[in-house]
């Protein structure tokens, strides 16, 4: 089995996935709106090997400067990626801990990986190592845990129970993977900030949200340095949070 072949559930063009297609297409374009211009270098954390779906690696499907891109990943089998978007590299690596110096990019991009790395300290960890190689800013997608429908289990609303309740659930009906913290750790807005705090970032960072139907499905984390601004498209600035 691929490394990440078990957070795939939907099948291929289920409603569940050109929903999820669409809502990667909003994120897609609220990152290309931090005003990335064609000579600034990428690290997108997070690349997978899977290729069931059109949008499973969306920034290197979509960028079109994927000379610019450094996928990094721990499923040695998304180095599929270097020869279908030729100009992208790729490397194996720990999101965490992530083998660049400081300041060796211009953007750090990742895409519904935060929620896949462990622990709230396993997570504070990423968001460092993420701030810490960017030289501009920092983009880091995960599902909102208050949406009504759990995207990875397509289970509803079990998971505004208490987490250990919604563990012991998984377990019950036989879900034990999801059932692990160290795959799958959801978060909300609050449990965001409260890590932004007590990482003690600056006021350089914002926590957005993606609508749909009316609710906010994803959310999106933004830390900006060294002064750098960007616009927000409409349906990103005005989702309630």
């Amino acid at each position: 089995m691929e490394a990440n072949a078990q957070y795939n559930v939907a099948k291929p063009g289920s409603l569940p996935v050109r929903v999820a297609g669409h809502q990667r297409r909003k994120m897609y374009k609220a990152f290309i709106q931090m005003g990335i211009g064609p000579a600034d270098t990428v690290l997108d954390i997070g690349a997978t090997s899977d290729r069931s779906y059109e949008h499973s690696n969306y920034l290197e499907a979509w960028y079109p400067n994927p000379q610019r891109i450094t996928a990094l990943g721990v499923d040695a089998g998304a180095a599929f990626l270097e020869a279908t978007y030729p100009g992208v590299r790729f490397i194996v690596g720990d999101g965490r801990v992530l083998p660049f110096a400081d300041d060796t990019f211009d953007y750090v991009h990742s895409s519904a990986v935060i929620e896949h790395v462990g622990s709230r300290r396993m997570q504070m960890a990423m968001i460092a190592e993420a701030r810490r190689v960017a030289r501009k800013g920092v983009f880091i997608t995960t599902p909102n845990r208050w949406f009504p429908i759990e995207f990875h289990t397509l289970l509803p609303v079990v998971h505004w129970l208490p987490v250990a309740v919604f563990r012991r659930l998984l377990v019950a009906i036989g879900n034990e993977f999801f059932a692990s913290e160290a795959n799958l750790n959801l978060l909300s807005v609050r449990e965001l900030r409260c890590m932004a705090r007590h990482m003690g970032l600056p006021d350089d960072y914002e926590v957005r949200g993606v609508r749909l139907g009316g609710w906010v499905s994803n959310l999106i984390f933004m830390l900006r340095k060294r002064g750098e601004n960007w616009e927000t498209p409409n349906e990103i600035r005005s989702a309630p949070l």
